[in-house]
C-alpha cells in the first residue's frame, strides 16, 4: 500500500485514481510472441484486480467508504462520495425540469387546440349542473380571445388539481378548490332559467359539499390552543448588602476611654 502524500481534508484521505496504477503489481516483460504477450497481459490485469480488492487496496478502500457512509454523517463521507451525490442529483433535476417543461408545453398546446364542444343535452343530475357551465363559458368567450372549449377544459382542470391537491393537505389546492366551488355556483346560478335556478344552484352546491369531504380531508373550523408552560419566568428578589463593621480585637486599647474608669473586673 503506498502512502498518500496529499493533505487530508476534514481528517480525510483524497484519494486519486493514480493510485491504482501505483499498487498494481509490477508489469512482466513482454515476450516475444504475440500470444504469449497477449496472455501475459492478462495474467497482469487479473493479478493487479485482486490486489486492489485485498485490504489496503484502491478498491477495497472505496468500498469500505462506500460502507461507512451508511452510518456517518455527510460532513464525515469521503468527498469524492460527496461528488458523485451532487453531480447525481444535479442531473436528475436538470432531467426533471426539462420533462416538467416538456409536459407542461404539451398540455398548454393540447389545452388551447382543444376542439370545439357542443352545449351538451342538459339531461340527469350531472347535466343539470354541467350544461349552465358550459353555456356560461360559452356566451363569455364570445367576446374573449379564447375558444370556449379551452375555458371548459380550463374549469375542469382546475376542480381536478384542487380536489386531488386538497386530498393530500395542499394549502393552495384547497383554495382553489373553495375558489371552484364558489365560480360554479355562480355560474350556475346565472345560466339556469329562472324557474329552476334554485333547485340547480342548491343541486350544485350538495354536489361540491361531497366533493369537498375529500378535498377538505382533516381541516377544522376548532381553534387550536397551545398550552405551553412560559419559556421565561420573573422571580422578583431584593437583595440587601449590609456592611457588619469587625468587632475590635480584646485589649486593644484606643485610648478613648476616660483615665477615671477602673478597668473591668470580674
Amino acid at each position: 500500500m503506498t502512502h498518500n502524500d496529499k493533505q487530508p481534508t476534514n481528517g480525510q484521505d483524497n484519494p486519486s485514481f493514480l493510485d491504482l496504477f501505483n499498487q498494481l503489481p509490477p508489469q512482466p516483460p513482454a515476450p516475444a510472441l504475440d500470444g504469449q504477450h497477449g496472455a501475459g497481459r492478462l495474467a497482469w490485469l487479473r493479478a493487479a484486480w485482486k490486489t486492489s480488492w485485498k485490504e489496503g487496496g484502491f478498491l477495497h478502500q472505496r468500498w469500505e467508504e462506500v460502507f461507512q457512509a451508511r452510518h456517518v454523517s455527510w460532513y464525515e463521507i469521503a468527498n469524492w462520495i460527496k461528488a458523485v451525490v451532487l453531480l447525481g442529483g444535479l442531473s436528475l433535476i436538470v432531467l426533471m425540469l426539462d420533462a416538467a417543461d416538456d409536459i407542461t408545453s404539451a398540455a398548454l398546446k393540447g389545452l388551447s387546440a382543444v376542439p370545439a364542444s357542443g352545449a351538451g343535452d342538459g339531461n340527469g343530475l350531472w347535466g343539470t349542473v354541467d350544461h349552465p357551465i358550459r353555456v356560461f363559458l360559452a356566451d363569455q368567450a364570445a367576446h374573449l380571445p379564447v375558444a370556449p372549449a379551452a375555458l371548459y377544459a380550463f374549469w375542469q382542470l382546475t376542480g381536478l388539481l384542487g380536489l386531488v391537491g386538497g386530498f393530500f393537505g395542499n394549502a393552495g389546492a384547497r383554495i382553489a378548490w373553495l375558489l371552484f366551488g364558489i365560480g360554479s355556483l355562480a355560474m350556475i346560478w346565472s345560466a339556469t332559467p329562472a324557474g329552476g335556478r334554485a333547485a340547480a344552484t342548491g343541486l350544485a352546491a350538495l354536489m361540491w359539499a361531497l366533493a369537498s369531504i375529500f378535498a377538505l380531508r382533516g381541516l377544522t373550523l376548532r381553534p387550536i390552543v397551545h398550552n405551553h408552560p412560559p419559556q421565561y419566568q420573573f422571580n422578583p428578589a431584593v437583595h440587601l448588602h449590609a456592611t457588619i463593621p469587625a468587632p475590635a480585637p480584646a485589649g486593644d486599647d484606643y485610648g478613648d476611654e476616660p483615665d477615671n474608669v477602673p478597668p473591668l473586673q470580674r
